[in-house]
């Protein structure tokens, strides 16, 4: 069995795409509706930007998944097979989950951009700048952060924004809590608590604005049975009905990205290979170090894809 996944926010860089547009057709293609979709050049802060451009929320979330949907275009196009002969199952880390509906033709890439930019945007505003913050605890597992974080409700939310594997979680939330996440996890056993170069508070409660706008945003949008199932972040179980894919993305906007679950799953169900699409190698690294006997393969630049040609 194959599972596609797609990144989230963290794997944004200058330049990321651009040679995949310059060397095939489907990918320009994707990059050149993306920005007709926006009535935007994102494309230029893509490749031209700065890095505190690319980074910002409302870019960062369109321009990760024009490049997973490239990606996919161009591995659908070389292998001449459609998303359903390339995989079982797909998913992506939050905002990857909304790449993931894309290719399995939940909704149109025309939307989805246009949902990310919103959902960026949406997000960037629930929390005043400064307010909130993010920080990865390493060497912790979830029962003892949700123990660290029950001491910190004092001083004020502290949510658990990503389970991202066994060893690491993300904490969310107001900072002066985050804060005092940090301090009890040190005397945790935690190995190493450091605080994230992110722009808002995501997974968390904070979010609630974001959810109310993205509830909005969605509800008026046209779902389609996906071509494949989709392992949902905030159940980590795979769906296939449109109006549960709606429920689950505006969960997911304060929900907790279930990422170790997803990669248990994936195990349970006896997954042999997994296939990153888009910038960057973050979860394929997460399956090597949590799954035995799985090979993985990533596709980002028009190198990945020369031993398919």
């Amino acid at each position: 069995m194959n599972f596609i996944v797609f990144p989230g926010q963290g794997s944004q860089k200058i330049g990321m795409g651009k040679k995949l547009a310059d060397n095939f057709a489907e990918a320009k293609e994707v990059f050149e509706e993306v920005d007709d979709a926006l009535n935007f050049n994102l494309t230029k802060i893509m490749w031209e930007g700065s890095d505190s451009e690319i980074s910002l929320t409302s870019n960062a979330q369109p321009a990760l998944m024009a490049c997973g949907v490239a990606a996919y275009r161009v591995l659908s196009k070389i292998k001449n097979k459609p998303i359903a002969e390339l995989a079982d199952i797909t998913c992506g880390h939050s905002l990857g989950e909304y790449t993931a509906m894309t290719v399995a033709e939940v909704f149109s890439l025309r939307e989805c951009a246009i949902l990310l930019r919103l959902r960026g945007e949406a997000m960037q505003k629930a929390v005043p700048v400064g307010k909130g913050a993010m920080a990865a605890l390493i060497g912790i597992n979830i029962n003892k952060t949700k123990e660290i974080i029950q001491k910190v409700q004092i001083h004020g939310v502290c949510d658990i924004g990503n389970d991202n594997t066994d060893g690491q979680v993300v904490i969310s939330g107001e900072i002066k809590a985050v804060e005092k996440a940090i301090e009890f996890s040190k005397n945790s056993g935690v190995k190493r608590a450091v605080l994230l170069p992110v722009s808002a508070p995501f997974h968390c409660r904070l979010m609630e604005p974001a959810a109310v706008i993205m509830e909005k945003a969605i509800n008026n949008l046209d779902f389609k049975p996906p071509k494949i199932p989709i392992i949902s972040n905030v159940s980590a179980l795979a769906h296939t009905d449109p109006i549960k894919l709606k429920k689950n993305l505006i969960d997911q906007v304060i929900g907790t990205v279930r990422w170790r679950e997803t990669m248990q799953l994936a195990n349970d169900m006896g997954i042999k290979k997994i296939v990153e699409l888009g910038s960057g190698k973050i979860l394929t690294g997460i399956a090597k170090r949590m799954l035995k006997n799985v090979s993985t393969e990533c596709y980002e630049n028009p190198e990945d894809f020369e031993n398919l040609i």
